[in-house]
C-alpha cells in the first residue's frame, strides 16, 4: 500500500496520476515529517528501528527546481535527532548536522527547515545523529528540473538500497571496537590455503599468508560488516519489490545507496542500462551492463524492456556476501531467474601498493611494516595507483573473464559544466588513514575529536588530493559544495557530492568554494565516520551570514 507524506491542513492531494508510477510519493506544499520508532520487516527478520512518518524508508519528497520548501520535522523519539539533505546546496544552517549546522531536534520538539531548491535530480535525506541512519532513518528526494530533460522516459521508479542488519547500529559499533573482524564471515580457511597452494605453489602461498599476517590484515576484509539483508525500497530479496512497465517503454530508475556500509554492483540481466545522471547531475549517456554504486551515491539509468517478460534487478554487495533483488515486469506476481552470487573478491598486495619483489624471502615480511596502524608510514614508497574507481588488478575490479560492460568513473562526463573551468588556487592533501586492529579511522592521521579543521577561503578553487592509505574503499562526502571529480575530461569532468576512493589509490577533486559557513566532510561509511574519519570545513570570507552562536563561536570575516 502506497504511503503519502502528510500535508496536514496546509495542502491538498493532487497529481494522483503519479501514484501509479512511483510508490511512497510526496506532493508539493509545506511538508510535515515525523521521526518515529518503527518495525522493519526484511523477510528474514523483523527488527525495531527508526523511520519517517511511521515507516522505513521514509516518503519520497518530490520538489521542483526554484521552489522554496518548508519542512516541519517533529521528533517522536526519546533522543535528539536531525535530518541532513544529502547533496542539496543550501544555507549551512539548514544542512542538518548537529554541532556544525545546529544543535539538533530534541525529543518532542518540532524544527522547521526552510530553503530554496536550486538544483534538480535524485538525492536523499537521512539522520545525522548517532546511528539512526543505519537503524532506518532515511528517505528519497526527487527534484523536477525547471527546463526539459535532455533524455526521454515514459515512467520512473526510485530504487533505494540499504543494508539492514539484525543488530542495532550502536551494537555493531561496540562489536567492531571489541573485535574488528567480528562481522567478517568470509575469512580464508584451511581449505582455501590448500586450493591456493595447488594453483600458485606452496612457497608462494606461504609467503602470501605471512605477508598478510605481518601486516595484521586479511585479504577477505572487503566489507567491515556482513550478515546484513540488502533491501530495495524496504523489501528483502524474498519480498521482491516490483516495478511495472509496458513493453517498449523507457523506464527511468533512480538508484540511491542509503546503506550504512555496503557498496553494491547493479545489473539487470537481459537489459542494457544507459546511465544519464550521477549524484543528481546529468552526464553524457553511457551504456553499461553493470555499475558499482558506493555508499551515499545516486545514479539514474534508463532501460527499455521490449519483451513481455520479467527482468531481475540484481544488486550484489561488493564483498559478494549478500544480494538485493527486485523485479521489472509487465504484471504483478511475475518473476525472473535470480543470478547466483559470484565468487567473493580477495584483496591482493597490489591493492596495498606493495611490490612483492621487496618482500623478505625468508620471513615474507614487507619492509617490517605493521599495517594495522597506517599512521606515519612512508607512502612515497608505495606504488599508489592513480585510478578513479577500480584498482587495476584488484580483487575489487571486474574480472577479465566477465563479458559485461562495467561503468568506471572515467566513463562519466558532465552533460553541461556547472562552473567555468579555471586552475585551482591551491591543493590540499587528504590522506585517508586508520588503525584496523583498534578500529580507528582518521584523516591525515587524526580523528575528528582532535579538532583539526579544514579552512577554505570564499571564492577560491581548491584541489583536493585524496590518498587512500588503507585497504578499504572510502566514499568521501563534502557537504554544501560540489566535488568536481578529475577524470581527465577537463571542463567535462563529472560533478558529484560523493566520491569513492579505492584502496591504495590517489584521486583528485576540485571545489569552487561558493558556500559561506561551516560544513561536514567525512567518509560516508557510518562506522568509519563515527570512529574518526570526519572533518569540519570552515569557509572564511564572503558575504556576511548569521551564525547560531549556541552551536559555534566562530564567525566569518566580512
Amino acid at each position: 500500500m502506497e504511503r503519502m507524506l502528510s500535508l496536514g491542513k496546509r495542502g491538498c492531494f493532487a497529481a494522483a496520476f503519479s501514484l501509479a508510477l512511483v510508490p511512497y510519493t510526496a506532493l508539493a506544499g509545506i511538508y510535515d515529517l515525523t521521526v518515529d520508532k518503527v518495525s522493519i520487516d526484511t523477510g528474514a527478520f523483523i527488527k525495531q528501528g527508526i523511520g519517517y512518518n511511521g515507516a522505513s524508508p521514509g516518503p519520497i519528497l518530490r520538489w521542483e527546481e526554484d521552489e522554496n520548501v518548508t519542512i516541519n520535522v517533529t521528533n517522536n523519539l526519546d533522543e535528539t535527532t536531525s535530518i541532513h539533505w544529502h547533496g542539496l546546496i543550501l544555507p549551512y544552517q539548514q544542512d542538518g548536522v548537529p554541532t556544525i549546522s545546529y544543535e539538533g531536534i530534541k525529543p518532542g520538539e518540532t524544527f522547521t527547515y526552510n530553503f530554496p531548491i536550486v538544483q534538480s535530480g535524485t538525492y536523499w535525506f537521512h539522520s545525522h545523529s548517532g546511528f539512526q541512519e543505519p537503524d532506518g532513518a532515511y528517505g528519497a528526494i526527487v527534484i523536477k528540473p525547471k527546463n526539459r530533460e535532455p533524455f526521454r522516459y515514459d515512467r520512473e521508479y526510485v530504487v533505494q538500497l540499504t543494508d539492514k542488519h539484525p543488530h542495532s547500529g550502536a551494537r555493531i559499533m561496540r562489536n567492531l571496537k571489541t573485535m574488528p573482524d567480528y562481522y567478517n564471515r568470509q575469512q580464508q580457511t584451511v581449505a582455501d590455503f590448500f586450493d591456493d597452494a595447488s594453483t600458485r605453489g606452496l612457497n608462494a602461498t606461504i609467503k602470501d599468508r605471512m605477508a598478510w599476517g605481518n601486516m595484521r590484515m586479511m585479504p577477505a576484509d572487503v566489507e567491515d560488516v556482513q550478515g546484513f539483508i540488502p533491501l530495495i525500497n524496504g523489501k528483502g530479496p524474498g519480498q521482491n519489490w516490483t516495478g511495472l512497465f509496458e513493453p517498449g517503454e523507457r523506464v527511468r530508475l533512480r538508484f540511491i545507496n542509503s546503506s550504512a556500509m555496503a557498496y553494491f554492483d547493479i545489473r539487470i540481466p537481459g537489459l542494457t542500462m544507459t546511465v544519464v545522471s550521477a549524484d543528481g547531475n546529468n552526464v553524457q549517456p553511457v551504456k553499461v551492463d553493470e555499475f558499482r554504486i558506493a555508499v551515499a551515491e545516486t545514479y539514474d539509468v534508463i532501460v527499455r524492456p521490449t519483451e513481455d517478460k520479467a527482468y531481475t534487478l540484481f544488486a550484489a554487495s561488493m564483498g559478494r556476501s549478500a544480494y538485493g533483488r527486485g523485479t521489472l515486469a509487465p504484471r504483478e506476481g511475475m518473476g525472473a531467474e535470480v543470478p547466483d552470487l559470484e565468487k567473493r573478491p580477495l584483496l591482493t598486495m597490489a591493492d596495498m601498493g606493495m611490490d612483492h619483489s621487496k618482500m623478505d624471502r625468508e620471513t615474507g615480511e614487507m619492509a617490517g611494516r605493521d599495517h594495522s596502524n597506517m599512521i606515519g608510514m612512508d607512502h612515497s614508497k608505495m606504488a599508489v595507483k592513480e585510478d578513479p574507481f577500480y584498482a587495476p588488478g584488484s580483487g575489487l575490479a571486474p574480472s577479465p573473464q566477465e563479458k559485461r560492460m562495467f561503468l568506471s568513473y572515467k566513463d562519466l562526463k558532465s552533460m553541461k559544466p556547472l562552473y567555468e573551468y579555471r586552475k585551482p588556487t591551491r591543493e590540499i592533501e587528504v590522506r585517508l588513514t586508520g588503525n584496523m586492529e583498534r578500529y580507528i579511522w582518521s584523516i591525515n592521521g587524526k580523528k575528528y575529536h582532535e579538532k583539526e579543521e579544514i579552512r577554505l577561503n570564499y571564492g577560491e578553487r581548491v584541489r583536493f588530493k585524496f590518498v587512500n592509505e588503507t585497504m578499504m574503499s572510502h566514499p568521501m562526502h563534502l557537504h554544501g559544495m560540489w566535488s568536481i571529480l578529475d577524470t581527465g575530461a577537463g571542463k567535462w569532468n563529472p560533478i558529484k557530492h560523493t566520491v569513492s576512493v579505492a584502496p591504495s589509490t590517489t584521486l583528485y577533486t576540485e571545489t569552487e568554494v561558493d558556500a559561506v559557513g561551516q560544513w561536514a566532510f567525512h567518509c560516508h561509511l557510518s562506522y568509519h565516520a563515527a570512529s574518526g574519519m570526519f572533518r569540519r570545513v570552515v569557509v572564511e570570507g564572503g558575504p556576511p551570514i548569521a551564525l547560531d552562536t549556541a552551536v559555534d563561536r566562530w564567525a566569518p570575516k566580512s
